[in-house]
């Protein structure tokens, strides 16, 4: 049943990208351009320090499959394109694993495919430490993901319907796992106030997966009898959104959910992003395309996010912060309803600037 599951996951998730995007929040986030902010591209570094983890580049394979035969072959061929481009990867939830260890090759084969690269495994949040701890061994993991999906939960037919020992569970698996744990949603997106709550259970990172992207009410929704929770597609906040909310949180963000191509990847770094994910768009491009298809897309995107920084005048990821943004359309209102200052993201260059040219001038 829950290979039958998971093989229904990824169709319908491959079908969702055949669709055409519905709304995406990212558009209302424009760069200020300045013609003469432009560096020397040799000056540009990806690599992205976070919460005592360091990656070369600010962009991962996010969490998507595995527990039957086709999906442990989607998760070698995710494995090796992340072995080939030197991009981090998570696994989909290994829940399967816990309910039949005759699927572990499934998961394992990351490793196998990958073993010099960075891997999260990925669990639920009602999963047990000695469970996540197994989940970690497993895969010989550098990081775990716990995912939060009330929503998908609620719609998916056998889903779990008793969410309140999350919390408690989440504080103990983050004392008890040993690697850095990272607490994500899977595309409804996480709010301040869940972000400021993570923190008092111990969570030191977190991926605010936002709406945008694939849609799992949706999916769950597509495998019912009846498609009676129409009425919860969209569900969430966008993934931009949750970078604009979790300022000022005291986490470090991942931001995945509705990252569509590199332009993303650089509007979600300059809103606080420590990295960006995608899920959605490599899974189809994996399957339309194998292996040598999203190693292209994957190495195109890399070279473009430097160019993209090179014109901006970041010479790291972080340098994006200091870059000038506006916030625009239904975005701007989200955030005048949340009580989130962004005026100053438009005008932010000028007191960097200033700290520059005061330095210079001292000299």
């Amino acid at each position: 049943m829950i290979a039958g599951r998971k093989d229904d996951h990824v169709r319908h998730a491959h079908e969702q990208q055949r669709r055409p995007a519905g709304d995406n929040r990212f558009d209302d986030v424009r760069f200020v351009h300045h013609a003469l902010a432009g560096l020397d591209r040799s000056e540009v570094s990806l690599a992205t320090r976070f919460g005592g983890i360091a990656w070369e580049v600010p962009l991962y394979i996010n969490a998507m499959t595995g527990g039957s035969v086709r999906t442990g072959m989607i998760n070698r061929d995710l494995a090796i394109a992340a072995r080939e481009t030197g991009v981090p990867i998570a696994t989909g939830s290994m829940s399967a694993y816990f309910a039949d260890a005759s699927t572990a090759d499934t998961f394992r084969v990351m490793r196998k495919e990958n073993p010099g690269g960075f891997i999260m495994a990925n669990v639920n949040a009602n999963a047990t430490v000695e469970n996540a701890r197994r989940a970690v061994g497993l895969l010989e993991a550098d990081a775990l993901q716990i995912h939060l999906n009330a929503v998908q939960e609620t719609v998916m037919p056998e889903g779990d319907r008793d969410f309140s020992a999350w919390a408690a569970t989440i504080e103990k698996i983050v004392k008890g796992v040993g690697v850095p744990v990272i607490v994500k949603e899977v595309g409804f997106g996480l709010s301040r106030e869940t972000l400021l709550r993570l923190r008092t259970l111990g969570v030191r990172l977190a991926d605010v997966s936002g709406s945008g992207g694939t849609d799992f009410a949706r999916i769950e929704n597509d495998r019912r009898d009846r498609a009676d929770y129409s009425f919860l597609l969209g569900w969430g906040q966008s993934t931009p959104a949750c970078l604009l909310d979790a300022q000022d949180a005291g986490l470090p963000v991942l931001a995945s959910g509705g990252v569509r191509h590199p332009l993303d990847v650089v509007r979600a770094l300059a809103l606080g992003a420590v990295a960006a994910g995608a899920s959605g768009l490599f899974l189809k491009t994996v399957l339309d395309a194998g292996v040598p298809g999203l190693v292209s897309l994957i190495s195109a995107w890399l070279d473009q996010v430097a160019a993209l920084m090179t014109v901006l005048g970041a010479r790291t990821p972080a340098d994006l912060t200091r870059c000038d943004v506006l916030i625009q359309g239904s975005l701007s209102a989200f955030c005048a309803r949340r009580g989130i200052d962004t005026d100053r993201l438009a005008t932010r260059s000028r007191s960097f600037t200033s700290t520059v040219e005061g330095e210079t001038s001292d000299d």
